[in-house]
């Protein structure tokens, strides 16, 4: 917060107005351009965000929210990160965790930058999400543009950082136990195919 704005009196007031200066910033806040964006991957954990974005992310999140008719995935593999990274593919007879965001406009296009669209990576997704007893439309996702027809591993430390967005922002523990069992055994079936090839 900036308290110095070269004007005096203004100093002033904010120094004897903490509760008016603090409701100026929400008012400014409130004002600026916003987009829902679901995350299910990577994007879930906002410190790694914060890395792509350029400032921090936790005020952005929403709460943990549920999109139905769809499954995840390992459908893409990232140049940057050289393994399998997560897709969702739709499918009424399930639904995928993430976190709910709504990120303020200015940071639309790091964040096209990060998925890769410009690289035909990932696409914009339309999608309605599920969040504290209500629906969010027209909520942004990514899904991958060139889906593989098999599923490719995650490195370990595309695992960690899934893992640990999904634990920070309260993800259900069940589900948190799904991710990791799901990465795992992609990991084990990967080294399984290598050691064959190797043999």
């Amino acid at each position: 917060m900036s308290h110095q704005s070269g004007h005096q009196h203004h100093i002033w007031v904010q120094s004897h107005n903490p509760a008016k200066s603090e409701l100026e910033l929400q008012q400014k806040l409130q004002k600026e351009p916003t987009f829902y964006y679901f995350a299910f991957g990577s994007c879930m954990c906002p410190v790694d965000l914060k890395r792509s974005l350029g400032e921090n992310t936790h005020p952005y999140v929403i709460s943990p929210g549920v999109l139905k008719g769809y499954r995840l995935g390992f459908y893409l593999i990232s140049p940057a990160r050289k393994c399998g990274v997560l897709d969702v593919v739709p499918d009424p007879q399930t639904s995928v965790n993430g976190v709910l965001y709504e990120l303020p406009w200015r940071l639309s296009e790091y964040l096209d930058q990060r998925e890769g669209v410009a690289q035909g990576l990932y696409r914009h997704e339309l999608v309605d999400i599920h969040c504290q007893e209500q629906v969010y439309k027209n909520v942004r996702t990514y899904v991958a543009v060139n889906k593989l027809k098999e599923e490719a591993a995650p490195n370990d430390w595309y695992f960690n950082v899934v893992l640990r967005g999904a634990i920070t922002c309260g993800l259900p523990e069940e589900y948190c136990w799904h991710l990791f069992n799901k990465m795992y055994n992609l990991q084990q079936s990967h080294q399984k195919q290598q050691i064959k090839l190797s043999a």
